[in-house]
């Protein structure tokens, strides 16, 4: 900005510059996004919680359960006008899982596929507490990167709480762990050639504690490739505002854009009770070290400008380059937590590019054949 005196100064963007900014007068947002989260209230600051952490397990459940309620009427309500997608085959198959549970697994694909195709093993966002891989959000995302020509395996894992729920740290992994082993061993039968573990959000997590744990247990053939899209990954969102701009300036930057650390903060502890996991890698991969890393297939890391998650997501793909490993990052500009996701109708254009940007890094890996 220029002062009256015509001096140039640097302004200190979102809430480290101004602490009364929100999405709609934060000047880097995407007006789309604005008009499109205004119907909910969503483009002023988020609310917080009416609770802490550190609230009674079952009343932090409860809330849980209303949030669920809560963001999966929004995104119906996102993608309700959206006309389905022709030319696709959906099918669920269920595996056992790894305590007696039954796992749906939701397998879109290309009607008419001959060749073995680039597969998705998508694992969805709500901070590993909530939602389901088969709402509305997801299923259209789903089928949008099917038509690309990717097979997507939709993995409905169990959740910290909600109605999935409850279930912490490490059920969801589990889940998701159990899931690529199947979808691994009945590549032939599911017509696939490579298999890319991606995921947004709290998926993202999931993802890259996924690809983590089959390297520490021998199963990296499984993974051709990890896709991490805004991924919720430090854990670090119940610090005062000195300590989360000192570890990460995005969580005080962006902090109630769409998402806040407040609410990020209640569903880390649903997901990590009493934070017993706090620096453990496969509960929050931000801690991992370039030797937790090395030896990985390639990684898709993206982030979104205006998100608080967005530095431990760049922080994350620093660390993948110290161990060597093949990684890309990628931002989007203007866009929320999870905007370019959600948004379908309102930003079509950033959608189709996170869209193209997974089907491009999964259909140009390679792999086992099947």
């Amino acid at each position: 900005m220029t002062t009256s005196d015509g001096r140039t100064t640097t302004e200190r963007p979102g809430r480290l510059g101004d602490p009364t900014r929100n999405l709609r007068t934060d000047p880097r947002t995407d007006p789309r996004i604005v008009d499109a989260l205004t119907p909910f209230g969503l483009d002023q600051n988020s609310a917080p919680p009416p609770l802490r952490p550190d609230a009674p397990r079952e009343h932090l459940l409860e809330f849980v359960r209303g949030a669920e309620a809560a963001f999966e009427g929004v995104f119906a309500a996102l993608v309700d006008d959206l006309q389905p997608i022709a030319g696709l085959d959906h099918r669920t198959e269920t595996i056992p899982g790894p305590v007696g549970n039954d796992i749906p697994l939701y397998v879109t694909r290309p009607a008419d596929a001959a060749a073995p195709l680039p597969a998705i093993l998508y694992l969805h966002g709500g901070g590993m507490v909530m939602l389901k891989g088969s709402g509305p959000v997801y299923a259209r995302f789903h089928d949008e990167l099917a038509a690309t020509g990717l097979v997507v395996v939709g993995v409905e894992f169990r959740n910290g709480g909600g109605e999935l729920g409850p279930h912490p740290f490490p059920a969801g992994l589990d889940d998701c762990a159990t899931a690529l082993a199947w979808v691994h061993e009945h590549r032939a039968e599911l017509g696939i050639s490579t298999i890319t573990v991606a995921g947004e959000s709290g998926g993202g997590n999931l993802a890259l504690a996924t690809a983590i744990r089959a390297k520490r247990e021998g199963r990296l053939a499984a993974v051709d490739g990890v896709c991490a899209l805004v991924p919720s990954i430090s854990g670090l969102y119940g610090g005062d505002a000195g300590e989360r701009e000192a570890a990460l300036p995005s969580l005080v930057e962006n902090d109630e854009y769409f998402m806040s650390c407040s609410l990020a903060a209640v569903l880390a502890e649903v997901y990590d009770p009493g934070a017993a996991h706090a620096v453990d890698p496969l509960c929050w991969p931000y801690h991992a070290t370039a030797q937790d890393l090395t030896g990985l297939p390639p990684h898709l890391i993206s982030v979104n400008e205006l998100d608080p998650l967005r530095d431990e997501g760049l922080a994350y793909h620093r660390t993948l380059v110290e161990a060597g490993v093949e990684a890309t990052s990628r931002m989007v500009a203007g866009a929320c937590h999870a905007g370019d996701l959600m948004l379908r109708a309102a930003a079509p254009d950033l959608y189709r590019a996170t869209v193209e940007s997974v089907h491009r890094f999964a259909a140009g890996l390679t792999g086992s054949e099947p």
